[in-house]
C-alpha cells in the first residue's frame, strides 16, 4: 500500500494541530513516549518533528509533507513546496512577527547602529541575512530561550518572535524593526509532489485542513419562515453568498439555511424572531468548502 510520511510539529503547535486534524476527520493519537503518532488512515505515517527542523527533513525527502512556520522555512533556507497557508497557532490566529528589539534607553535606533554589537536570537540565519542586507557586521549568538531577558547585560539587542509585543514591553524593550512575518504552512517535498498519488493525497489533506480553518468562528442557522415574511428575513441574514430556500410541506411556509459569524448570533436571532422566523436552530460547523 502506498503511503505518505507526515510531519506533525512537536511543541507549541502540537495540540492545536491534532485538534485541527480531528475536525478534518483524522484521529491522531500521540504517546508521551513515542515520536511516531498513530493516525486512523493506513495511507499516512506520522512523525513528531520540531517545527524548526521540519522544512529540512521535508526537503531531504525523509518526510513527504509537514506543517511548520514560514519563519522556519526562511531560517533553514529549505527548498520545499508550499502547498497552502494555514493560519492557526497555540492560541491566536494572527501572524507572528520576528522583530529586532533593544532596551528602551538604548542608543540603537536602526539596523546601522548594530555595527559591532552583540545580538541574541534563535533565528541566527535570518538575523545574519538581515544584517548582510543592511551592510552591518555584528556578533549573532544563538539563544536557547528567555531571549527577552538578555539585554542589556548579555546582549545589546535581540531578534525575537512576538504576537502582541507585550512580553518585550514587560522587559523594557522596544521594537525597532520587523524581520519577518510568519504563519503556519503546509509544505511538501518536491519529488513527492511529482508523484501523482502522493500529490493527490497531500492536496486532499490541504483541502480538508483549509476547510477546517475556514469554518472557525462560523455556525449554521436553520429556520422556518412564512412566504410573506421571507424577503424581510433574508434581507437581515449576513449570508456567505445567499441563504438556501427550501419549500415546506405546509403551504405558505419555507425553510431558510445559511452560515453566519458565530459572534453575530446573539444579536441576530432576536431580530429574526421579530421579523417572523420560527424554529431557529443553530448548529456547529467542522469544515466549510467553497
Amino acid at each position: 500500500m502506498p503511503k505518505i510520511v507526515l510531519g506533525i510539529p512537536k511543541g507549541s503547535l502540537e495540540q492545536s494541530t491534532v485538534d485541527m486534524f480531528a475536525k478534518a476527520g483524522y484521529a491522531i493519537s500521540i504517546s508521551s513516549r513515542s515520536y511516531y503518532p498513530t493516525i486512523d488512515d493506513p495511507e499516512i505515517d506520522c512523525v513528531l518533528i520540531r517545527a524548526q527542523e521540519m522544512a529540512r527533513y521535508v526537503q531531504e525527502g525523509i518526510l513527504d509533507c509537514g506543517l511548520t512556520g514560514k519563519d522556519w522555512i526562511v531560517e533553514s533556507g529549505a527548498d520545499v513546496a508550499e502547498v497552502c497557508e494555514l493560519v492557526y497557532g497555540k492560541v491566536g490566529r494572527k501572524p507572528l512577527r520576528w522583530v529586532l528589539a533593544v532596551p528602551e534607553n538604548s542608543g540603537i535606533q536602526c539596523a546601522k547602529d548594530l555595527e559591532g554589537k552583540r545580538i541574541a536570537t534563535e533565528a541566527v540565519g535570518m538575523t545574519k541575512r538581515y544584517l548582510e542586507k543592511h551592510g552591518v557586521t555584528a556578533n549573532v549568538e544563538f539563544s536557547w530561550g528567555a531571549t527577552e531577558v538578555k539585554p542589556p547585560r548579555l546582549a545589546d539587542a535581540i531578534v525575537e518572535i512576538t504576537e502582541t509585543g507585550s512580553s518585550l514591553k514587560a522587559n523594557n524593550l522596544k521594537i525597532i524593526d520587523t524581520l519577518c512575518e510568519s504563519t503556519t504552512r503546509f509544505i511538501a517535498n518536491h519529488d513527492s509532489m511529482a508523484d501523482a498519488w502522493k500529490k493527490s493525497k497531500v492536496e486532499k489533506l490541504a483541502l480538508l485542513l483549509e476547510a477546517v480553518l475556514r469554518a472557525e468562528g462560523k455556525v449554521g442557522l436553520m429556520m422556518n419562515v412564512k412566504i410573506a415574511d421571507k424577503d424581510r428575513v433574508i434581507a437581515k441574514l449576513p449570508a456567505l453568498e445567499r441563504p438556501t430556500v427550501s419549500a415546506l410541506s405546509e403551504d405558505g411556509w419555507c425553510s431558510l439555511n445559511t452560515i453566519v459569524d458565530e459572534a453575530t448570533v446573539r444579536d441576530l436571532v432576536p431580530e429574526l424572531l421579530k421579523l417572523g422566523a420560527h424554529g431557529i436552530v443553530e448548529y456547529p460547523l467542522n469544515k466549510l468548502f467553497y
